[in-house]
């Protein structure tokens, strides 16, 4: 591992210096005086004086050089049976031209754009767009509530939302024009400007005065070249909220200059690509994984990227091999929970295929289970590379390094830290624990570069949430549980408030789902605490089965017993129930709040995100006791 610990020994100690030789590969209208300012710990500011800009970066350097007729994305969409490849000079046009109308509609420099899009070529547009005038988007994920985008509107303050009528999910026509309207009638902040892309795939009203056809505006006011707006290194990219399952949304702010560089570093040196890679990240822009590495990550190194609007299992359980097989894709980013899903179809969907131009798979989300990665690496024939960040991260901070050196491989372990990332696991002290225990994942400051600066307004939130967990020390706090080896290997082990304590006995949920999921029959398991008179709380297990096995009590009593076998009596669930789908976000997180609530009889609270209501309905039949549907 020479080369991995060389690479981590520098970044650790001279990241001045190593960082600035990353910065260099980019382009600056004016270079930084100092590298990092760290005299208002904890806000660190990267690249001090510099001045930049993303969109710069991302598309004209590669759109008025050698890559002009290059893919830079390529967008497929099984939901409408359409597919489109758009250069890098053709990026550029349809970037200027809808940043030229944004202009004339009065975009400037600071303001915010909330952008509520489905996964379609405009959206990237948008966000370049705005990224081009040093306008601020803040990009909302098109499956929230109108409760949810009131929210965010009101916090963030925009100008202009960018939206269309509306999207489709499996083959499911979804509004999204009609939830806007009624999130602008509700917000107190007052949106003077809406653009509508009509996709004619939902009725959509027009509000005269307000609302903007989106092709019309663009062919009317998009024909002048817009110059990159150079934005201060400091300057805020983007505001991203974050999920808002526990409390009030946060919104997380993201800088240009450092966080463009992060992106670059790490598209190289984690993700082992180049400008002739295909990378194709699964996720919604609407999530942190899209903004990073379905958008600026891949387009800063001058790659093509897949954009895909649909599911990963419609319209055929095989859509996303049949994908990945036909535009040659060499990386992929992908979730636990989607491999999982799949996992309980037959493999002939799979094995048909020819994947021999992949070269790694990449999973991250949440925790991946030992069974899901002994599927999943048997099956694909490539190393599978489980990685570990977060919304507030923009970037990983643990991960096995391809692009420096492949270290070995512990299913159920994203491996290491990478650059600049100081990780270490404590008690509730902030003491490191001892190799083997189990703690809470922190990291030492200075953050790296590319991390979030603050939440949108709240500094104060910012330092209690995340740097005040631990009295008298400057640490930050994750949320995470983790175990660290002996050999400087992290385990994440999941939320720390997902924690079940039976009878004094405290283990995490993904202790128990990950025997259950190696149960021979099991597709992917959920666990949960649920209110017990006698013990505080007992375990609740929720599990499907993989296609063409039949629920049974046989098959019910041996995951049982191989819970108490390899974890002890008292994780033994108080019962298992099958059920064909776990109540899920769309970016595949399973929504433990929900299953507690069915089997609590509490209310379900914010349902905008859930993949399939369908799975609530068959969750609450089989506790009634009527079983699922055969």
């Amino acid at each position: 591992m020479g080369r991995y610990d060389e690479l981590m020994k520098r970044s650790l100690e001279k990241y001045d210096e190593f960082w600035a030789e990353e910065a260099a590969r980019l382009s600056w209208y004016k270079k930084w005086d100092f590298v990092l300012d760290r005299s208002r710990e904890p806000f660190y500011r990267w690249f001090v004086g510099g001045r930049t800009n993303v969109c710069y970066n991302a598309v004209d350097r590669h759109a008025l050089g050698d890559r002009r007729g290059k893919a830079a994305l390529v967008w497929v969409s099984p939901e409408t049976g359409r597919t489109r490849t758009i250069t890098y000079f053709e990026l550029f046009r349809e970037v200027n031209w809808l940043a030229s109308a944004l202009h004339k509609l009065g975009v400037r420099k600071d303001d915010r754009v909330l952008i509520y899009m489905p996964m379609i070529p405009s959206a990237a547009f948008a966000m370049l767009a705005c990224a081009r005038l040093g306008a601020v988007h803040s990009v909302v994920f098109a499956g929230f509530s109108v409760d949810a985008l009131v929210t965010r509107i009101d916090d963030a303050r925009p100008v202009m939302v960018l939206t269309a009528d509306g999207g489709t999910r499996k083959g499911k026509p979804v509004v999204l024009k009609g939830i806007v309207d009624k999130a602008v009638a509700a917000a107190r902040h007052k949106v003077e400007k809406i653009l509508v892309l009509n996709r004619n795939l939902s009725p959509c009203e027009m509000v005269e005065g307000r609302d903007l056809d989106w092709n019309k505006t663009v062919e009317e006011l998009g024909d002048s070249y817009i110059e990159p707006v150079p934005v201060e290194s400091e300057h805020p990219l983007y505001i991203l909220y974050t999920s808002g399952t526990t409390g009030v949304p946060k919104g997380v702010v993201r800088d240009s200059g450092g966080h463009m560089v992060a992106l670059h570093a790490s598209m190289r040196l984690v993700y082992d690509c180049g400008e002739n890679d295909v990378f194709w990240s699964t996720s919604d822009i609407g999530w942190t994984v899209g903004h990073s590495y379905n958008i600026y990550g891949p387009l800063l190194l001058g790659m093509t990227s897949v954009l895909y609007e649909g599911t990963p299992d419609f319209p055929n359980p095989g859509i996303w091999w049949e994908t990945l097989e036909r535009f040659g894709v060499t990386v992929m980013f992908s979730a636990p929970t989607a491999m999982r899903m799949l996992r309980k179809f037959p493999e002939t969907w799979i094995r048909g295929r020819d994947l021999k131009t992949l070269r790694y798979l990449f999973l991250a989300g949440e925790p991946l289970d030992e069974p899901t990665w002994n599927w999943v690496a048997g099956i694909i024939g490539v190393p599978v590379i489980d990685h570990y960040w977060q919304t507030e991260s923009g970037w990983p901070m643990i991960s096995n390094l391809p692009g420096v050196e492949l270290l070995k491989i512990k299913p159920g372990s994203p491996a290491r830290p990478v650059m600049s990332w100081n990780l270490d696991v404590v008690d509730e002290r902030g003491v490191p624990v001892k190799p083997g225990t189990k703690g809470f994942l922190v990291a030492y400051p200075p953050l790296p570069v590319g991390t979030f600066l603050t939440l949108y307004g709240d500094d104060e939130r910012y330092e209690q949430a995340y740097w005040r967990a631990y009295p008298g020390k400057l640490l930050f706090h994750t949320g995470d549980y983790a175990i660290k080896d002996d050999d400087g290997y992290f385990w994440v082990l999941g939320r720390a408030d997902e924690v079940i304590n039976v009878a004094g006995h405290r283990l995490g949920t993904r202790e128990v789902e990950e025997v259950i999921s190696a149960h021979p029959a099991v597709a992917e398991a959920s666990a949960i605490g649920v209110l017990d008179v006698l013990k505080g709380q007992a375990i609740a297990a929720f599990a499907v089965l993989k296609e063409g096995i039949p629920p049974s009590e046989e098959t019910r009593k041996d995951i049982i017993t191989s819970v108490r076998n390899r974890i002890g009596a008292f994780a033994a669930p108080r019962d298992v129930q099958f059920v064909r789908a776990l109540p899920k976000t769309r970016s595949g997180k399973v929504m433990r709040r929900v299953l507690k609530a069915l089997c609590e009889e509490a209310g379900l609270g914010d349902m905008s995100t859930i993949e399939d209501g369908v799975s609530v309905d068959e969750i609450r039949r089989a506790l009634s006791g009527m079983g699922i549907e055969k």
